[in-house]
């Protein structure tokens, strides 16, 4: 049984806009990158992603990396795009359920993206509401923009501080296992997104 929380942080990819991981690996995989599953999965990735997601790369230096891996001929544009691959759309029932949600208790979103899915992210939500990510949130927090991930427990512990609150008063929602993990140690109340049916109830 949760406690009361005072404010909610919202993972972005796979709670609230659908994600493919499978998409960009056959994406790449059609571009000629055999072992893309191996640099790149939910559960964990190597340094070249790490460092994109945290801002120290940038997305034009990201490309150039990946690049070579690619077959010959392969331009910059089709990796955007095969990077962008597992990124899907935002469900309306979830944009919806925000704006009810928004109304009584602060939201937040701490997400680890990084500079081109964060475009493609605006571009999909464009698609299914005319009211800015603002309206719905207090503070968004992006990996590449603060330099910090997840699921390390510093990285909740310094969000909380910019939210104002303490740990023990918010309620983050992530589907992946370590990062519900990072926050568990980190204080914070948690619930581990496995399918949209149990999200709803918990605030039905």
């Amino acid at each position: 049984m949760q406690k009361a929380y005072k404010a909610i942080l919202f993972d972005l990819g796979g709670v609230l806009i659908d994600i493919d991981y499978h998409a960009t690996e056959r994406a790449f995989e059609q571009l000629g990158v055999v072992d893309f599953k191996e640099r790149y999965t939910q559960l964990a990735q190597n340094e070249l992603f790490d460092r994109f997601e945290c801002g120290a790369i940038s997305p034009q230096h990201f490309v150039n990396l990946l690049l070579p891996f690619a077959q010959s001929g392969t331009s910059p544009n089709q990796v955007v795009s095969a990077w962008n691959a597992m990124l899907g759309s935002f469900p309306l029932e979830k944009i919806k359920l925000l704006e009810r949600l928004s109304k009584t208790t602060p939201l937040y979103m701490l997400s680890n993206t990084n500079e081109l899915h964060w475009i493609e992210v605006k571009r999909a939500w464009q698609k299914v509401t005319t009211q800015p990510m603002q309206h719905f949130f207090s503070a968004i927090y992006l990996s590449h923009e603060i330099g910090k991930r997840k699921p390390h427990p510093e990285t909740f512990v310094w969000v909380c501080q910019q939210m104002g609150f303490e740990p023990a008063d918010v309620l983050f929602l992530d589907d992946s296992p370590q990062h519900i993990e990072g926050a568990t140690q980190a204080g914070l109340q948690v619930h581990y997104y496995q399918d949209a049916a149990a999200f709803y109830a918990l605030f039905s």
